[in-house]
């Protein structure tokens, strides 16, 4: 499975002046996150879920949480009734970051991907 590179890291807090991942270096950790996205022009890893009802999604968002919370690594979610998309950005360095893709492969994991 791709993700399992990434999914036995954790989240490190990013030093002042770490420089975000180029689009280049993020195109190469999107190969290890199945189903990911890049948008934004690199700044933003976003992956949609679709579920049967409203209370898997809720469910997915409150594995993420925990999850997040563990890693001090937060996402932005927007759910409702059979879906859930989830962002990944590191605001400290205005783009991406590995921690985004450790994070990415844990919420794969979640989702049983």
């Amino acid at each position: 499975m791709k993700n399992s590179i990434l999914k036995q890291k954790d989240c490190v807090a990013c030093k002042k002046g770490t420089a975000a991942l180029t689009l280049e270096q993020a195109a190469g950790y999107l190969g290890l996150v199945e189903g990911w996205d890049i948008a934004e022009e690199g700044k933003v890893l976003i992956r949609s879920f679709k579920f049967d009802d409203f209370k898997n999604s809720l469910a997915f968002v409150n594995a993420i949480g925990v999850v997040a919370e563990t890693e001090k690594h937060h996402p932005d979610i927007t759910f409702g009734w059979g879906y859930c998309t989830v962002l990944f950005t590191t605001h400290a360095i205005k783009g991406l970051h590995e921690n985004d893709f450790i994070m990415a492969a844990k919420v794969n994991e979640i989702a049983g991907v």
